[in-house]
């Protein structure tokens, strides 16, 4: 189905979310049409977006999108219940979940028990739902549309799953930022400054980009934790490693959309005042893995974040010779440190993946911490 159509039948005008892949056409279909402002709001977090959407639903009586991947189900999932339930607010929300990891069809490891239960939390949380496939006509989604009408007067939520390739937009939206660095040159440098320290990466191509500057290198991966799902938790994961293992110095590479996504983490990991810890935001102010769509990134100043937080230095550099100099200053400084990194947006095409599974990732890692 032609994006441009599915928003013509929709009823909502308010649109916010977070990105995903599977619905890149209403993405680049939302950006280009209302870009980032009154009517559409990329934020941090799912849950977010359900408190943002009933905001607005509370000031103007209608119905709102949410749009999501499944796997922000569970952070959608408070708000849902306990804000927008017809047993507490009643708030009626258009959700629209992109549906990863879908049963029998082929994905990456941590979409799949997300997409095996997918339905079921819809079910779960009595939401009811279509789900939208490359075959299904106009005349499907009118008559669920028609359905949820009935559940929106009652202070209900519906949602429609979309499956891959469902939505269809004829041309795609260009994201671009002002840095010309690209990050995995900036990976490779942290690798070569950081040593044998053990490094937690984020969710996303940058973990990709760590794993193939390893084989290119001819090492083993048992120094990389690649944090494939539960985006936004890298910085936590990589603060419970240096609270144990004191004698490491522990690295997180973190990206500006997982940050936003668990800002929290930043205040909890400054207030543990852990000395052996370096947290770098690899900054391309975008949802790069996903499409490229932004982040509110331009307007946080990410140094003064972490300062406020309690980190014990914060750096910023935009190229690779600034780079290697803070790498070598912040080894003989006390953590947490923080630095970050302005990074270019896009990644090589032929970017490959990871051909051990998490839990022999995890294996490795482990076994080279004990020693």
């Amino acid at each position: 189905m032609k994006v441009e159509r599915f928003l013509e039948l929709c009823p909502s005008d308010f649109f916010t979310g977070v990105p995903d892949s599977q619905l890149k056409a209403l993405c680049d279909e939302l950006m280009e049409k209302y870009g980032t402002g009154k009517q559409h709001h990329i934020v941090a977090n799912e849950g977010n977006a359900v408190a943002l959407a009933a905001g607005y639903h509370l000031a103007s009586g209608k119905v709102p999108m949410v749009y999501l991947q499944n796997s922000g189900e569970g952070n959608a999932m408070n708000p849902l219940v306990s804000l927008a339930s017809e047993r507490v607010y009643g708030i009626p929300l258009l959700l629209v979940i992109g549906y990863r990891g879908e049963p029998g069809v082929k994905d990456e490891p941590q979409h799949l028990f997300q997409g095996e239960i997918t339905l079921d939390f819809l079910k779960l949380l009595q939401i009811p739902y279509f789900v939208l496939e490359k075959e299904s006509k106009e005349e499907d989604l009118k008559n669920a549309l028609e359905g949820f009408a009935k559940e929106f007067q009652k202070g209900r939520q519906a949602a429609i799953v979309v499956k891959k390739g469902a939505l269809e937009k004829e041309h795609g939206y260009h994201y671009s930022n002002a840095y010309n660095f690209s990050r995995e040159d900036a990976i490779r440098c942290i690798v070569d400054y950081t040593e044998d320290s053990p490094i937690v990466s984020t969710t996303g191509k940058a973990s990709r980009e760590l794993y193939e500057i390893r084989e290119e290198r001819g090492e083993d991966h048992s120094r990389d934790f690649l944090t494939v799902g539960s985006m936004g938790h890298a910085s936590s994961i990589a603060l419970g490693i240096a609270l144990e293992k004191e004698n490491e110095r522990v690295v997180c590479l973190d990206g500006d959309g997982a940050l936003l996504m668990h800002m929290g983490a930043m205040a909890v990991l400054g207030a543990s005042g852990q000395k052996n810890i370096l947290h770098i935001l690899l900054n391309n102010e975008a949802h790069e893995t996903v499409g490229g769509q932004p982040t509110v990134s331009p307007n946080v100043d990410y140094g003064s974040v972490a300062k406020a937080c309690g980190y014990n230095k914060s750096y910023l550099v935009r190229n690779q010779k600034n780079l290697e100099r803070v790498l070598l200053e912040s080894a003989k400084e006390e953590g947490p440190i923080f630095l970050e990194v302005r990074c270019a947006m896009h990644s090589r095409e032929n970017l490959g993946r990871p051909k051990e599974s998490p839990k022999e990732n995890k294996e490795l890692f482990m076994k080279k911490l004990e020693k």
